[in-house]
């Protein structure tokens, strides 16, 4: 593709790898690629970097790759990450905040958007799942829900996001399903009349994908839930309130980092202790450090909360995406309190994937590629993309554990197909519990255990 640019004309690869088709397909759904997508890893402060003063213009140019960390996203880069076990790579992008060349018409300038093409091209090498947003984005929406939410504003805003997104889906609308969109980040909205805008900003996003056509036209698109918070989202979203021209084609996201104590830096409002030890396996009894237990948010809280998340959508027909979760690697001078530490890290981030496969849920690790724990400070950093290498092998090793220990979407995944004969030898019943035919099709209970006639 060639195009002319203020004056200069610009070379492009053709648009599409092997994936690219000559005519639209009808892509597998949301729930037939959700169990291929997991674990999935973060491309954290890489493709949205930059400063909220370059929001509506073209400031942040390609240099804002790395104005958040310090390397260049290559090839080998991703093919490090895919060989660490990820299966799904999550690409958080900035658009309107320094990529803008016609504030106008909200128009993207054709040299970010071809490096964001070349990012998520490298994952779809590997054979990757992405999962491409509009991250906060200098707030240019995310950021006005308590400021205005006025019809005017509202309307403006969704004219701006069908713009935005009908360039971004239109470079992509014939990636197979490989590709995921998600319109949003963390969106700030709290009350009810707040998260009433946001799901119309969502179906903005959604209309302005479908209506490009193409692959897009059933492509598994991500909607946020409010503050990106469980408690909001299972409590108010309600999924089947969008008009979505496709056929189970939609996902909810949302981003767990609790205990804040533990997760981050924490400077408590009240003078409180941060938590350094997660797992009660992991609490020290006496001491100095014993104060640095936490006292809530550990394996028990996990489950609640993405059993929420399981009964509000997962079991409705929508999978979850987990989008963000991560604690920080903390440095210590004592060996024996590093070693609980590092325990703490390995139990929380295998409990996290473990918990959440078991529910439908698929989670990404954040990973800013900062590889300095800054003492008991802290970070969250998986690779060190420099070299690359390894940075946290507790957490990594947690990941793939919690993978490893976990059976997708929990019992029904143990599904076994048996033969006539065999049926036959015990009672069947239906999945309400009452005894039918022996020769009943389809999903049934015999001895105990689900199984496809």
């Amino acid at each position: 593709m060639i195009l002319t640019v203020l004056g200069s004309t610009v070379s492009f690869a053709p648009l599409g790898l092997p994936i690219a088709t000559a005519g639209a397909q009808e892509l597998p759904n949301a729930t037939e690629i959700a169990p291929r997508m997991y674990p999935g890893w973060n491309l954290g402060n890489t493709l949205e970097g930059g400063g909220t003063d370059n929001v509506y213009t073209n400031n942040g140019g390609l240099g804002a790759e790395k104005a958040w960390q310090g390397t260049t996203t290559t090839q080998a880069i991703i093919d490090f990450v895919a060989a660490q076990g990820f299966k799904s790579v999550r690409i958080p992008a900035s658009w309107v905040m320094g990529h803008i060349i016609d504030a106008e018409e909200l128009t993207i300038d054709p040299f970010w958007m071809n490096r964001v093409k070349e990012i998520v091209d490298y994952c779809i090498n590997d054979g990757l799942y992405v999962l491409l947003n509009d991250h906060w984005d200098g707030g240019w929406i995310q950021g006005t829900f308590k400021k205005d939410i006025s019809e005017s504003t509202v309307t403006a805003n969704c004219e701006k996001m069908k713009k935005l997104w009908t360039q971004i889906a239109e470079v992509f609308k014939d990636y197979d399903e490989h590709l995921l969109f998600a319109g949003l980040n963390e969106p700030e909205a709290e009350t009810e009349a707040q998260i009433a805008t946001l799901m119309t900003y969502e179906q903005a996003f959604i209309d302005a994908v479908r209506a490009t056509g193409g692959n897009n036209a059933s492509r598994t698109l991500v909607v946020q839930g409010p503050n990106t918070s469980i408690e909001l989202s299972s409590q108010y979203v309600d999924m089947s309130k969008f008009v979505d021209t496709a056929s189970k084609a939609l996902m909810i996201e949302v981003h767990y980092y609790s205990p804040p104590q533990f997760t981050g830096v924490w400077e408590g409002p009240n003078g409180d202790e941060p938590f350094y030890f997660w797992g009660a396996a992991n609490h020290i009894s006496s001491g100095t450090y014993k104060k640095y237990n936490c006292t809530w948010g550990e394996e028990a809280y996990v489950r609640e909360q993405f059993q929420m998340m399981k009964e509000a959508f997962v079991d409705k027909g929508y999978p979850v995406i987990l989008g963000e979760y991560g604690a920080n690697w903390r440095e210590f001078t004592n060996s024996s309190i590093q070693k609980k530490h590092d325990a703490s890290l390995w139990l929380f981030h295998k409990t996290i994937n473990e918990e959440a496969i078991k529910r439908g849920i698929i989670p990404y690790v954040w990973d800013i590629n900062n590889p300095n724990r800054y003492g008991t400070g802290g970070i969250m950093c998986i690779i060190d993309r420099s070299k690359p290498s390894v940075f946290d092998t507790n957490s990594l090793d947690g990941i793939m554990a919690g993978v490893e220990a976990a059976q997708w979407g929990g019992p029904t995944s143990g599904i076994k197909k048996v033969l006539t004969d065999q049926s036959k030898q015990q009672a069947t019943y239906n999945l309400m519990g009452r005894r039918v035919p022996s020769n009943t099709k389809g999903l049934v209970i015999v001895g105990g255990k689900k199984v496809i006639k």
